[in-house]
């Protein structure tokens, strides 16, 4: 019996970080949402990319015109 007590917390780590693994490498079935709207934003932020640069490849804008 006064063995198990020091076999107990030594086993407690690897059990623990194994149990930690197994959780991490779960799939995640509620991150379905995420991806779609970062797709959204990276739509959204190429849109607004290619307005700038046809913005200032045809010189309407000067850098002062700009919102910061």
């Amino acid at each position: 019996m006064e063995n198990l007590l020091y076999i107990l917390p030594a086993l407690a780590c690897p059990v623990g970080m194994g149990l930690m693994m197994w959780l991490m490498m779960r799939p995640k079935h509620s991150g379905q949402t995420e991806p779609t709207s970062a797709r959204q934003e990276l739509v959204r932020l190429r849109k607004e990319i290619d307005a700038l640069r046809s913005e200032q490849a045809s010189g309407d804008t000067t850098p002062q015109d700009r919102p910061a």
